[in-house]
């Protein structure tokens, strides 16, 4: 499949803004060739945008809105690194993606300095003043999920900042407070309320009762700011000034930290325990990625994510090995029907994938925790992903024709060993943005990053949000039999994700092939499955690959992305034993693939995201 022609862009000043991707954030309705009770979702779906993909030679930055992609792309053209251009888009996201990621938040950096491949954590950590009985009511039983999630209690120490300058002090080329240079300049003049930005204002129940964010995104009536409507937020840019001459210490310390704490602390009804020493104590790390082999199409490839707290590159792998080992490799991508667009999976991979999906979601809550607080299975992670025991695993799925769902999986024993933790019971789990990018010098990167629910705690704080990262934690730290959880709320702590940040090497070569990732909560790990499957094993590019229609599982039934399989498939899985939901699956995948050429992007369609390079 040919790929769209090089991309061309006008020559605009440096860090300049242009007025057209503004007016593409306020009406988001079509991408020009090129310029800049079923289970809860984690952001409410605001519409459907097809995308082609763009080409690039030499570099691209794919992120989850048009202004945030601009600030990385002027970045890279300035000859900024992958990690320059992160910094950009993360502080842009702040500002215009407020819903998902910002300076009050953690994220996860995969990074490819063209011979090596480094793991940065900046996931929030647990106050020292907390303990496992942190979301537990009077009644000793674990409080409703948003009665922890609004107001202080699950405020997190914010890492992505501290974390980027860790990275930037080893891969960045530019100078740091050049690089927030565009998001002070857009906090300062301001921008267009998106489409998407309005439809989630609207629909969020509890952001309004905050009366800093109810000025800054509401109107007196109460409704939200009609799109296009520009927003202004001089409090943010003093902030970003403040971490442009400072680094971290601009957030972490000082009269922001002060307010901050106050503001948790202070919270009428649900205040939390997040002192000043937790905030200039906060540490980002460095940890040793998790890469697994797999093998599509007779190719090998080498596949490496995120190791522990975060689930997502454990899962992956366990999903995908774990098809490996029936037919699923056999089946081809089902064509379109009429009433349904674009090819779909068929009912029989469905089903293959859907039992390897709930072995693998078993396995992660009964093991996966922060490694500096619970040691892996058999004493290594790796051990989750080894060739014999997800051989063992997939012997459980039943792979003849008719063959029947089995419901509830157990978790498996790697290395033979039982574990002594209970299961985590299943909760929700929210929010995040995705950024893949690689520069001109042969760096890349894949960062996800997130404030956990829908606008987090629903806290602001001079311009920008804080997040409720807390409630990743397990609301119930043991089990009817007193037998502690893994993923319980400890001091210190960092909490279980399912952020999937993906880069993919050809196994033989070590040549970079993609980067990708999305947000989605527990769903990231599905929706990234999906794009590494459609791509390595279906030959589709990454455009394709990421319209595919979206499926998964939490803890209970499938869920299919609503209208876009045939009435036949969803009867088929029925018919196996199944229980399947159909409703709106709003990934927001990103993602860039090597092509002969250069470089391949594609932006999720379900939301604003888009694609810039040269």
């Amino acid at each position: 499949m040919t790929s769209p022609r090089p991309l061309t862009l006008p020559a605009f000043p440096r860090f300049a803004f242009p007025l057209a991707a503004a007016l593409l954030l306020a009406g988001c309705t079509s991408a020009p060739p090129f310029s800049a009770n079923t289970p809860e979702q984690p952001e409410a779906a605001s519409g459907y945008d097809a995308k082609q993909g763009w080409a690039s030679t030499r570099f691209a930055v794919a992120a989850a809105n048009p202004l945030a992609t601009d600030a990385g792309y002027q970045v890279l053209k300035a000859g900024g690194s992958a990690v320059d251009a992160a910094v950009a888009v993360q502080m842009v996201l702040s500002l215009v993606e407020p819903q998902s990621s910002g300076i009050g938040g953690g994220a996860f950096l995969l990074h490819f300095n063209g011979k090596t491949v480094e793991a940065f954590d900046g996931r929030e950590t647990a106050p020292a003043a907390v303990d496992d009985k942190l979301f537990l009511g009077a009644d000793g039983k674990p409080v409703a999920f948003y009665a922890g999630v609004v107001g202080g209690r699950a405020v997190g120490v914010p890492g992505a900042v501290r974390m980027l300058e860790m990275a930037h002090r080893q891969h960045g080329k530019l100078p740091w407070a050049q690089l927030l240079a565009p998001a002070i300049r857009l906090a300062e003049e301001g921008f267009p309320v998106s489409v998407r930005l309005h439809t989630l204002l609207k629909s969020d129940r509890y952001l309004k009762n905050d009366k800093a964010a109810a000025v800054y995104f509401y109107q007196a009536s109460g409704q939200p700011w009609p799109v296009g409507t520009v927003l202004r937020n001089p409090a943010l840019a003093d902030v970003l000034q403040k971490i442009a001459d400072q680094g971290s210490r601009g957030l972490l310390e000082g009269e922001v930290a002060q307010d901050i704490v106050r503001k948790v602390q202070g919270h009428p009804s649900n205040p939390g325990k997040l002192a000043l020493s937790d905030l200039a104590g906060y540490q980002a790390k460095k940890r040793e990625p998790l890469c697994h082999d797999y093998r599509a199409q007779a190719r090998d490839y080498r596949i490496c994510g995120m190791p522990p707290p975060s689930s997502g590159a454990i899962a992956i792998g366990q999903i995908l090995g774990m098809l490996n080992n029936t037919r699923a490799a056999s089946l081809p991508l089902a064509t379109g029907t009429a009433g349904t667009p674009g090819p779909a999976p068929s009912a029989e991979w469905l089903h293959l994938y859907t039992e390897a999906a709930r072995l693998a979601f078993a396995d992660r809550a009964q093991y996966i925790a922060d490694p500096d607080f619970v040691p892996p299975p058999a004493g290594s992670w790796m051990s989750l992903l080894a060739p014999a025991y997800l051989a063992e695993r997939a012997k459980l799925i039943a792979q003849q024709p008719g063959g029947k769902s089995m419901k509830d999986a157990p978790p498996g024993k790697p290395g033979g060993i039982q574990a002594a933790y209970a299961p985590m019971p299943a909760q929700p789990e929210y929010g995040t943005s995705h950024i893949s990018i690689v520069d001109a010098h042969g760096n890349a990167l894949a960062m996800t990053t997130t404030v956990e629910n829908q606008f987090g705690a629903r806290q602001m704080v001079r311009g920008f949000l804080l997040n409720n990262q807390l409630t990743d934690f397990s609301y119930a730290p043991t089990d009817a039999q007193g037998r502690p959880v893994a993923n319980r709320v400890q001091p210190g702590k960092r909490p279980q994700s399912a952020m999937a940040p993906t880069l993919v090497f050809d196994k033989a070569s070590g040549q970079l092939l993609m980067s990708a990732g999305s947000p989605g909560g527990a769903l990231i790990i599905h929706y990234t499955a999906k794009t590494l499957y459609g791509v390595f094993n279906w030959g589709l590019n990454v455009q394709q690959a990421i319209d595919l229609p979206n499926f998964g599982l939490l803890s209970g039934p499938l869920l299919l992305e609503d209208k876009r399989f045939p009435a036949a498939t969803t009867a088929a899985l029925r018919a196996r034993g199944h229980e399947v939901h159909e409703q709106a699956l709003t990934s927001g995948l990103q993602g860039i693939q090597r092509t002969a050429t250069g470089w391949f992007g594609g932006a999720d369609p379900r939301r604003e995201g888009r694609v810039m390079g040269d």
